[in-house]
């Protein structure tokens, strides 16, 4: 079709047309005006309607929009008393269902509602009341805010432990809110921080009202190892075990029991940490005030040893007052021990006052002073060369403390245990607590050291060995250890001696190993230094030597064996030739005459 060509219509009533679209826009504003007298709704907000009409199946709510929502009966039956007129709160679900209804939720809004409520009295942990519904495992169910159940667990119910849980079921309490999980919608309660929150408010109240040195009168409540806790009336001081008694206990019991009422005087408290330390002991004399005024230094007094460490024991004179007697002064001997050696705890001791400081209550025992010093009389008792029977008590690197009777030791060096083993350490040689055969040879009274010997007690046998391992002669050894050095040698009688490297070469060259027995020859002896030098290389230079003279004398026997029979072979010649010369001269001579 061909547009260009088209005409408007001549008598079209173009006025007639801007009059209806007036109409229209007027309209448009009319319903804009309309709709803003309706409340705006929006979707999971909570608002409030007014029941218009309730049947069998659901309730009419009017919430001041176009259309009225509805919303199931069964969320009102909780309540009987809601009627037509009756405000309601409403959660909206949906603007508009299939049906074109606005789906509106009473139950919802009122979880919701009780949800803001349970976080408001989290945040400012509010009393709440709450209904305990049921038992459970640990604990009671609780409904709180009419609809929220919350867990009450079996430790949050009171500040004492609780066995029957039943008691409280069907009961209205009050709460605080302790935890919320919103991931899991759990609520916690506890009946228990109120409590303690008034127990707080009245520790607060008497703390305020103490003083040091204060008197007052409280119940035993708990007893520990360490101390006892006192009820003073609503709130707790310790008694620590160390303030209940002047003497030593070990245990509180031995002074108080449960439920006793006792007296007991304020040593100190911290009105921040609510902590009250009080004392028992404080309302009594100090025993050493008590302490018999004749008692001097170079007195004896007995006791009970009532602590005992290494390096001495207590021991109390009188219940309270206690004296020490230290390590040292329970023997004569100096070697080293610890107090267990000669007390134990609870044995009945007699003991010589050494020192006392009354002021500074301090006291100082000896046991040994009530034997006498067997070093006044050690020369005596233990004269030089004289032979003892000794018990091992300690070893060292360089010898053995040996006790010869109780505050008398000893020392072996490790030199003077064997004339022939070399002892690395005395280990090698004997044990704790052997008996041991000594000489004595040295004494020195003054610095109380005996020097002792155990070889002294036999003859020497370098003397021996001196006659039999002379320079030279030749024994037959098994090589027992090898070094860098050298070897270590067993000869005959188990004496030791020593083959340098380079005296260990065999006659085929090769070097001796570790077992093996061969022949060596001694080539030094020492003994002060008790010291056998050997080789078995010489061995074989002296066979060289001895085969090189047998080849020398062989050859000489057999050119003197020769210059005989040549001497002989001459003289059978050169005699008969003599013999006629002889008698010719002798012949001569005699026709001449």
């Amino acid at each position: 079709m061909d547009y260009k060509n088209v005409q408007p219509l001549a008598d079209f009533d173009w006025t007639a047309l801007e009059s209806k679209s007036e109409t229209l826009a007027a309209n448009a504003q009319q319903s804009e005006a309309y709709d803003q007298t309706f409340n705006q709704l929006t979707e999971q907000d909570v608002i409030e309607g007014t029941i218009v009409s309730v049947n069998n199946r659901e309730a009419v709510v009017n919430i001041g929009f176009k259309s009225d929502g509805v919303i199931p009966v069964s969320e009102i039956r909780y309540n009987p008393d809601f009627k037509t007129g009756d405000k309601i709160e409403v959660y909206v679900e949906s603007k508009e269902d299939a049906n074109g209804q606005i789906l509106l939720s009473h139950k919802k809004a009122r979880v919701l509602k009780s949800w803001n409520r349970v976080n408001e009295a989290y945040e400012s942990q509010e009393i709440i009341t709450g209904y305990v519904k049921s038992r459970t495992k640990g604990g009671l169910i609780v409904t709180v805010f009419d609809n929220i159940e919350a867990f009450l667990p079996g430790s949050q119910i009171d500040v004492k432990p609780i066995r029957d849980y039943d008691v409280f079921v069907d009961k209205n309490m009050e709460f605080k809110v302790v935890k919320i999980n919103h991931e899991y919608k759990n609520v916690v309660v506890s009946h228990k921080a109120l409590i303690e929150d008034e127990i707080e408010a009245q520790k607060a109240e008497i703390i305020s009202h103490l003083e040091k040195g204060q008197v007052l009168e409280g119940v035993v409540k708990n007893i520990t190892s360490y101390g006892v806790f006192i009820d003073l009336g609503g709130v707790d001081g310790l008694i620590h075990i160390t303030d209940l008694s002047w003497g030593r206990i070990s245990h509180p019991e031995e002074i108080v029991h449960l439920d006793d009422k006792i007296n007991v005087v304020i040593l100190d408290f911290d009105e921040t940490k609510r902590r009250i330390a009080l004392g028992l002991k404080q309302l009594t004399p100090h025993p050493w005030e008590a302490l018999d005024a004749n008692i001097k230094e170079g007195d004896h007094v007995k006791g009970k040893v009532v602590v005992l460490a290494d390096y001495g024991a207590f021991v109390e004179v009188v219940p309270g007052v206690e004296g020490l007697i230290h390590v040292s002064e329970m023997s004569w001997s100096q070697h080293l021990r610890s107090a267990q050696d000669f007390l134990k705890v609870g044995q009945e001791v007699e003991a010589v006052v050494l020192t006392l400081n009354r002021e500074e209550r301090k006291m100082s025992l000896g046991i040994k002073q009530l034997m006498p010093d067997p070093w006044l009389s050690i020369v005596e008792k233990y004269p030089v060369n004289s032979k003892h029977t000794a018990t091992v008590r300690n070893f060292t690197n360089f010898g053995i403390f040996v006790e010869l009777e109780e505050g008398v030791d000893g020392l072996i060096h490790i030199s003077d245990l064997s004339w022939s083993k070399k002892i690395k350490h005395p280990a090698e040689f004997t044990k704790i607590g052997d008996k041991i055969e000594v000489l004595v040879l040295e004494v020195d009274a003054e610095n109380r050291r005996l020097s002792l010997g155990h070889k002294q007690l036999e003859e020497n046998p370098w003397d021996v060995y001196e006659t039999l391992f002379t320079v030279g002669s030749v024994h037959k050894g098994t090589i027992t250890a090898i070094n860098d050095k050298g070897a270590t040698v067993t000869l005959p009688y188990g004496v030791e001696g020593f083959a340098p490297m380079r005296h260990l070469v065999k006659e085929d060259k090769s070097k001796a190993r570790l077992d093996e027995t061969l022949e060596f020859k001694v080539i030094e002896f020492n003994k002060d230094s008790k010291k056998i030098i050997v080789s078995h290389t010489a061995m074989n230079q002296d066979m060289s030597a001895d085969m090189a003279k047998a080849e020398d004398d062989e050859k000489k026997d057999r050119k003197a064996k020769n210059n005989v029979k040549k001497l002989n072979e001459t003289l059978e010649k050169t005699t008969l030739g003599d013999v006629f010369a002889n008698l010719k001269e002798e012949l001569e001579k005699k026709d001449n005459e």
